[in-house]
């Protein structure tokens, strides 16, 4: 290395400093400090504090509770996320098509994401009432219980979820379909390619990169859902909605279990860090193979 790039690169390092300064205050120490109350029994009303170690990590290993949040929150992402993002492209490649009043369907397909999830939760419980909502008037007036059934409140709850972000997804993939070739298209209408065959093999494949990096933030936004959860459901009914981010919500502020709390955030952080180092791995890949 040169004295110039050595002098350069101290520079660089220089004016990153404050960045990374800022960074390890805003986000660092308070991650370190959940860790450390973790490992601690705190219960501010009855004036508990003392360190337990990892005791709260072995009660949850076996707490039937934890396990049904953990597989509730699976679910909720698995589904919610498969669903957004086959109807994204849809959505996208529909867009990629129509030939009038584009931007307006557009305009209305930013409403549901530019809402607040609180309104979306608002709106959502008005159209699921057992007896006023639109949706058991669409079904002929059955009064249907959709966040009260055990049965009913997770699928009712994912397509409300679905409804608010999936035009996420679908923007990002039309953002995508502007920029690919009208040439390659064109070749491959020479080639008697028919409108499926080209969906399939020719935009799908370019879209590729772009559904990682969608699949990569809903991913995430999902296993860290709350809003939209305790808006509708708060958990119940019998816990059939209660996500990891909800039970650590319940220790912390309704029980006031501060070290119990913690605990849980850590797990959802550490799961929420796998699943990110995973995409980025795959990403990579992508990025090595293409």
């Amino acid at each position: 290395m040169t004295a110039r790039e050595r002098q350069d690169a101290r520079a660089g390092r220089l004016m990153l400093a404050p960045a990374l300064v800022m960074l390890g205050v805003l986000a660092a120490w308070p991650g370190l400090w959940v860790l450390w109350l973790s490992l601690q029994q705190r219960i501010p009303v009855f004036g508990i504090e003392r360190f337990v170690g990892p005791s709260h990590y072995a009660f949850l290993a076996g707490d039937p509770r934890f396990w049904n949040a953990a597989r509730v929150t699976v679910l909720f992402t698995l589904v919610s996320v498969m669903l957004e993002l086959l109807l994204g492209v849809a959505v996208a490649l529909a867009l990629q098509g129509q030939q009038r009043g584009r931007r307006l369907a557009v305009a209305l397909l930013l409403l549901p994401w530019a809402l607040p999830s609180v309104v979306t939760g608002r709106m959502f419980e008005w159209l699921y009432h057992p007896s006023a909502g639109l949706v058991n008037f669409l079904l002929g007036g059955r009064a249907i219980n959709w966040l009260g059934e055990p049965a009913l409140a997770l699928p009712a709850l994912i397509a409300a979820d679905v409804w608010r972000t999936m035009p996420f997804v679908a923007l990002l993939c039309y953002a995508r379909c502007l920029t690919i070739p009208v040439e390659i298209y064109e070749a491959a209408r020479v080639d008697g390619a028919g409108a499926v065959a080209t969906a399939r093999e020719v935009t799908l494949p370019l879209l590729r990169r772009v559904l990682l990096i969608a699949l990569l933030f809903r991913t995430l936004d999902a296993l860290r859902a709350f809003d939209l959860m305790f808006v509708l459901t708060g958990g119940g009914p019998a816990n059939t909605t209660e996500t990891l981010t909800v039970y650590a919500y319940r220790s912390l502020f309704q029980t006031l279990q501060l070290g119990f709390g913690a605990a849980i955030g850590v797990i959802v952080f550490a799961l929420v860090m796998i699943v990110a180092w995973l995409y980025l791995k795959a990403m990579a890949h992508e990025e090595a193979t293409a």
